[in-house]
């Protein structure tokens, strides 16, 4: 393909009746989803994070039983081994009604929203946004591989 045929690919060309405010209304959505996916993958780190804590605690209540401190080792254990980091709950269920309620609700309203606006397609805004700022001709800023 040369650079001047057709720079966006189908799947990211804008369709003929969506205006510049509808472009860059569900671009913002889809911005917004995106730092979304990032609080996600945040939050799967905690979840992660005080798991491994949580068995850890079994190898720290082990060193202080063989330090002769069980009376330390057992309030350890009363107090934080399988403790609820929140009111009834351990992390695997913040994330899944995270997942459930949130995530998942957020998702499909920005499709939803990117279909009514560009026609399904993802990253118009961002697709327009290359085509304005690359060098034509250049290397290295071909309008797609």
């Amino acid at each position: 393909m040369t650079d001047q045929q057709t720079p966006n690919p189908p799947d990211h060309a804008r369709p003929e009746q969506a205006t510049d405010e509808e472009v860059a209304a569900a671009g913002k959505l889809s911005e917004a989803l995106e730092t979304v996916e990032r609080a996600r993958g945040r939050l799967y780190d905690f979840h992660q994070l005080i798991g491994h804590a949580d068995l850890m605690l079994d190898e720290a209540v082990q060193k202080l039983r063989d330090a002769g401190r069980d009376d330390i080792a057992e309030q350890v254990e009363k107090e934080l081994v399988g403790r609820n980091v929140l009111h009834g709950r351990w992390t695997f269920q913040i994330v899944e009604d995270f997942d459930d309620h949130y995530w998942s609700t957020f998702r499909d309203c920005e499709a939803t929203v990117r279909g009514q606006l560009c026609g399904g397609r993802r990253h118009v805004f961002e697709s327009e946004m290359k085509e304005s700022r690359r060098t034509h001709g250049q290397p290295r800023h071909e309008a797609r591989p």
